[in-house]
């Protein structure tokens, strides 16, 4: 377990270096159905899901295969966001959580289309997506790393590095590393899942792969690919630290849903080592802990030169 003292080092040095903090939800899991999604909690006006969820005793969520994320493993579902999911959905009363692969793109429509009830990916929480649906409270902050070829030849650091470059760069289809690119006029290659990013590398079809630095590290360390990994890093878009976070996703409709996995996550966030306990063994640490002030709200509002400001004691800036 990390201390609290190595933690705000980690987060000084992380911030001095430049590097943004964003959150990947992780969750809980048991087991897949690979073909579709059953009979999903109904979508309704009353936000009735959650009583319909623990009258079934099942929850389905999508997932897009993103370890540590959410993945299968042996052919049950796996990863940090589906450790988290069990461990909130079995204190709600739903005991199952059964999983629907799709593409990361897909997600959001999957879930408002009723193919699942909720989506476990380790979404970033943005503007437009808060728009299509709702978010739980943050679960996990991360950072952005790059995948190269072994030796990184173009000697890339950050999403600066990589527009002075000119390199053309993976990123999966949907995710918010695709939004750095497009911002940064960085010509860009969308994937649809870790490992075809990966050998989009290994192929020359992209320069580098750019994914949360824990996700990478993990394809990295399950792979005798001759690729490395870059240290992770915040990314700035003119010049604003592109702080975020990740959380699990509900259909507008579940309010009821949304607040009680909400009180249950409050209670895991706020202890350090009960939310060790869930995910440290997918190689979360307490810098992955979202920090006191970071809220979904602040997120969807989409202010980041604030939300950097605000937050920066938290993230001990300038300390």
């Amino acid at each position: 377990m990390t201390s609290t003292r190595t933690t705000a080092h980690r987060r000084r040095a992380l911030l001095g270096a430049g590097t943004v903090v964003l959150l990947a939800a992780t969750a809980a899991c048991t087991s897949v159905d690979g073909g579709g999604a059953g009979e999903p909690g109904t979508a309704s006006a009353d936000g009735g899901a959650l009583e319909a969820l623990q009258d079934r005793g099942t929850i389905t969520v999508g997932f897009a295969g993103e370890a540590p994320y959410s993945y299968e493993e042996g052919g049950e579902l796996t990863g940090a966001t589906v450790a988290l999911h069990r461990a909130i959905f079995a204190e709600l009363g739903i005991e199952t959580v059964e999983g629907v692969n799709t593409e990361f793109g897909s997600l959001i429509p999957g879930l408002t289309a009723n193919r699942f009830d909720a989506v476990s990916a380790g979404m970033s929480i943005l503007p437009d997506r808060c728009a299509q649906a709702a978010f739980s409270e943050p679960e996990f902050m991360y950072t952005t790393a790059f995948m190269t070829p072994a030796g990184n030849p173009d000697g890339l650091t950050d999403m600066q590095s990589a527009a002075d470059a000119g390199v053309r760069l993976a990123t999966m289809t949907g995710a918010i590393e695709g939004d750095y690119a497009r911002e940064l006029g960085i010509e860009n290659l969308e994937v649809g899942s870790p490992q075809d990013g990966l050998d989009a590398v290994v192929a020359g079809r992209a320069d580098a792969f750019a994914l949360t630095g824990i996700s990478l590290n993990h394809l990295a360390d399950s792979s005798d690919a001759p690729v490395e990994v870059t240290e992770s890093f915040v990314a700035e878009i003119d010049g604003v630290p592109q702080i975020g976070a990740g959380g699990t996703v509900f259909r507008t409709s579940d309010t009821a849903l949304l607040e009680a996995y909400n009180e249950k996550l409050a209670e895991i966030v706020a202890n350090e080592d009960r939310y060790l306990e869930i995910v440290g063994e997918f190689g979360f640490t307490a810098a992955e802990r979202p920090v006191e002030g970071l809220t979904t709200e602040k997120l969807c509002a989409g202010d980041l030169d604030a939300l950097a400001t605000e937050l920066a004691p938290e993230l001990g800036a300038g300390s």
